[in-house]
């Protein structure tokens, strides 16, 4: 009961999808970047339709900074951890149904997916661990 700090299966799912999305996110917005000044360069060099002094191609490379870091902000969802804690709440309003009490929603995912609960003689939950103290072999005790 007193160990804290291990992230749930679920937990580690989130944060491994989190970080593929922003990597996606990052990888997304330095190619609109990259697309754009390109495009600067091609009205610039190729299609000659502004000059290369032109106040206009620094104001195209400043809007593909900023649609840059628009993308890598919108990429990283905000509304996951609601959606998870909403999820885990109606899980222990399920498992309260069946008179499985859970004092914290973090460990109604654990308890959600068990099946079978290892408890003592007094019905408290255990770690799922058990140690040999002493055995009888041969007569005699190890």
């Amino acid at each position: 009961m007193n160990i804290e700090g291990d992230d749930t299966p679920l937990q580690k799912k989130l944060a491994t999808i989190a970080d593929q999305i922003g990597k996606l996110g990052t990888a997304i917005a330095v190619l609109c970047f990259i697309i754009v000044c390109v495009r600067t360069m091609l009205s610039i060099f190729w299609e000659q339709e502004r000059s290369l002094t032109d106040n206009q191609n620094i104001a195209d490379v400043l809007n593909a900074f900023i649609l840059g870091i628009t993308i890598i902000v919108v990429a990283i969802p905000e509304g996951l951890p609601l959606a998870v804690t909403i999820g885990l709440a109606f899980s222990v309003g399920k498992m309260q149904e069946e008179n499985n009490l859970v004092r914290s929603m973090k460990s109604s995912e654990t308890m959600g997916n068990a099946n079978e609960i290892c408890t003592d003689k007094t019905g408290t939950l255990t770690m799922n661990q058990m140690q040999v103290m002493e055995a009888y072999f041969e007569d005699e005790i190890v």
